[in-house]
This record gives C-alpha cells, structure tokens and sequence, in this order.
C-alpha cells in the first residue's frame, strides 16, 4: 500500500460528514464490542465515549471497570466472542502493547483481529484483510491518534478482488485446526 493510497483514504475518511458513514452501515452493524485490560482502561473510556457520543455507535463494554490489574486475555475473548458469533459489528480491545490482545482475539473462530499502531496499519487492516477486532496499545498510541485510528478503521471497506483470496486462506488455516479437534 503506498503512501498516497493512504494519504487519500485518511482524507475521504476525515472529510466525509457521518451521516455519509451512517447510510452504509445498517442499525444492526452498529453495535461494537470494547474492551481493556487495566493498562488499557483509560484509553477504552476515550474510544467509549467517542464511539456512541461522536460516532453514534451502540457500544457492548465487556470491561474492565476501573484500573485493578486483571488479565487481557479475558477481555480480548470477550470481545472476539461478541464479534466472532455476530452479536456485535466489530470490535476494539485496548492493552499495553495491543500485541497480546491480538492474539487472544485471533484464537476465537471467524475473528481477524489487528494490532495497529498508525493510520496506515489500520487502512491495511480493513483494505487487506477484513480486520473484524483492532487492538490498540496504550503504551504506544496517544488518545488523539487512537480516535482517528478508530474512526478510520470502523469507515474503511474491504477491498475483496486479490484480498478476498489471502483472507479466504487465512480462514482456511483455522478450519484445518478445528477439524483436528
């Protein structure tokens, strides 16, 4: 993906009105699902709040309520949960990294979650792979990075044509591993 290809998306994206991104995405698609580890907590209340307040999304919060250590493993599954048996549209887990969350998430069928930590990453994500979780870091990105990311990434559509392939393998790999079972 080149930086121009970028560049425009994040333009689109940031000039376009939300009642253009609210004609393409049904009621139904409007729930996502958020959750956080206590590293992550302060981050998650922002995208929270940006999600339903200045975005018009449903939010599902999984948790955690407060900054108690607690696990991210248990937080990414309930999110992927949510989004791997359709109840949610997608879905946005916030650790320390966003590393560990990614791959709790991506244990759960039928979920592609990203960790990303730029505006490119999360272009790639939905253009390239069909990302249905973003993980986020919030050792790694600031709250106002974090917005943009999220509102890029919820109004970016997938590609499909040479992508949809990739995608389809990726899949495929998880089939192989369930079937053994």
């Amino acid at each position: 993906m080149d930086r121009d290809r970028v560049e425009k998306v994040v333009r689109e994206v940031l000039e376009s009105s939300q009642e253009a991104h609210e004609t393409t995405v049904t009621p139904s698609e409007r729930l996502v699902a958020i959750g956080s580890d206590h590293g992550g907590f302060a981050l998650k209340e922002v995208l929270r709040r940006y999600l339903s307040e200045e975005l018009g999304f449903r939010v599902k919060d999984v948790g955690t309520t407060d900054e108690t250590a607690c696990d991210y493993p248990d937080f990414a599954h309930k999110v992927a949960t949510a989004v791997g048996s359709g109840e949610c549209y997608r879905g946005i887990v916030v650790d320390g990294a966003g590393i560990g969350s990614s791959m709790a998430a991506n244990r759960v069928p039928g979920v592609l979650a990203a960790c990303c930590h730029d505006v490119k990453t999360v272009v790639n994500s939905r253009e390239h792979n069909n990302a249905n979780v973003l993980t986020i870091g919030s050792g790694v990105v600031g709250r106002g990075l974090a917005r943009q990311m999220v509102r890029v990434w919820l109004a970016t559509d997938f590609a499909g044509g040479r992508h949809e392939r990739r995608v389809r393998k990726i899949l495929d790999l998880e089939k192989l591993w369930t079937e053994k079972s």
